[in-house]
């Protein structure tokens, strides 16, 4: 296939270092020339990162996995009506399977969940005051823009009240889960039951305007199209303009066994690839791109090094949401092997806190 002639006025914006419009989104997002779209992330990523790729030592905590929604797109969930099939942890349970996992080398507990009526704010305010008490060093990055939103309905309070709170007890930033694909459309189809976008966006200024960093995502490689894939991005690209409040993108391939869409086909390399080099050509306002090791696989995380990502996620342990939808990375990796991997790419490691900042090797 020859190389795509319609790249290079393109080509010569991102040389130049100008924002890319939706048309040229839709360019790079339907492009058959993969490498030519490659080389223009790769180009802005080295402009960031030079050969940089990041990491960090994190641990991963799902306190529930019962769910009030019944989204299309989960295999995690258990249905509340049948909670005695799932799990959900006392705050003391939870905090002894941290103990398990955690020692000092550990910089970030991701905690993430289920919506369970029952946890309420008195639950993880007392879960992260708890936590950091026994591991002062760890920062918590905890609750997606949709468990917030369910916690305080749950809690009968304000949204703004239960940040605070949750600030107040530990809290210091949020995933950015639960944004799939913002299109109207494709979320009837895959997550009905979810904050749709406009209350994700919505809550995600409020926590930057609380002075908490997250991050932002999109799933895709399920219903929605080049163009819904395009538009999702500039929304987050719009609002990253207004509060500067996300630290990385993570694109995130969709794993369909064990889902409602489980006819549905698992993304492809090709796709996983055009779609990190959309999002870091796209999103110039947000410093890193995450190539998510745990959805790609090692050998496509390794390759999106060159196409615009320049973080890998971290040692992680214990993912149960990939898992339980076929993914088979779930259970961790060593740090040595992210290492390995990182340099096999012609890259060099460093290994970081959750907000970026360059850690001492071994802790």
């Amino acid at each position: 296939m020859p190389a795509d002639r319609r790249l290079d006025p393109l080509a010569s914006k991102v040389e130049a270092g100008e924002r890319l419009t939706r048309e040229d989104g839709l360019l790079i997002a339907t492009s058959e020339d993969l490498l030519g779209v490659g080389r223009l992330a790769n180009l802005v990523r080295e402009r960031l990162h030079q050969d940089r790729t990041y990491y960090n030592i994190n641990r991963h905590l799902n306190p529930t996995n019962v769910c009030v929604a019944s989204c299309s797109l989960c295999a995690f969930y258990v249905p509340f009506r049948r909670a005695s099939d799932g799990w959900t942890y006392t705050v003391d349970e939870a905090v002894r399977l941290a103990e398990r996992d955690v020692d000092p080398s550990v910089s970030e507990l991701h905690i993430v969940g289920g919506l369970h009526p029952k946890l309420r704010v008195d639950y993880y305010e007392e879960l992260f005051s708890v936590l950091k008490e026994r591991f002062p060093w760890i920062h918590i990055k905890a609750l997606t823009m949709v468990e917030l939103d369910f916690i305080a309905s749950a809690s009968r309070i304000d949204l703004d009240e239960l940040i605070r709170r949750l600030k107040a007890a530990g809290l210091d930033s949020c995933p950015g889960g639960g944004a799939e694909i913002f299109a109207p459309r494709v979320r009837d189809v895959i997550c009905d039951h979810k904050t749709d976008a406009g209350r994700w966006l919505e809550i995600a200024e409020l926590v930057h305007k609380n002075g908490l960093r997250s991050n932002c995502t999109m799933l895709y490689g399920h219903v929605e199209t080049a163009e819904e894939r395009v538009d999702h991005l500039l929304a987050l690209r719009e609002l990253q303009d207004r509060t500067g409040g996300f630290q990385c993108f993570i694109p995130l391939a969709f794993h369909p066994d064990n889902t409602q869409l489980a006819h549905l086909p698992p993304t492809g390399g090709r796709l996983d690839l055009q779609t990190v080099a959309l999002s870091r050509l796209l999103l110039d306002n947000i410093a890193h791109i995450k190539a998510y090791w745990i959805m790609l696989g090692e050998k496509i995380a390794q390759v999106a090094l060159h196409f615009g990502a320049d973080d890998l996620d971290g040692t992680i342990v214990d993912e149960r949401i990939t898992l339980a939808a076929g993914g088979t990375a779930g259970r961790g990796m060593s740090q040595t092997r992210l290492e390995q991997l990182i340099r096999e790419a012609r890259r060099q490691p460093v290994l970081r806190d959750t907000l970026y900042r360059p850690l001492a090797a071994g802790g």
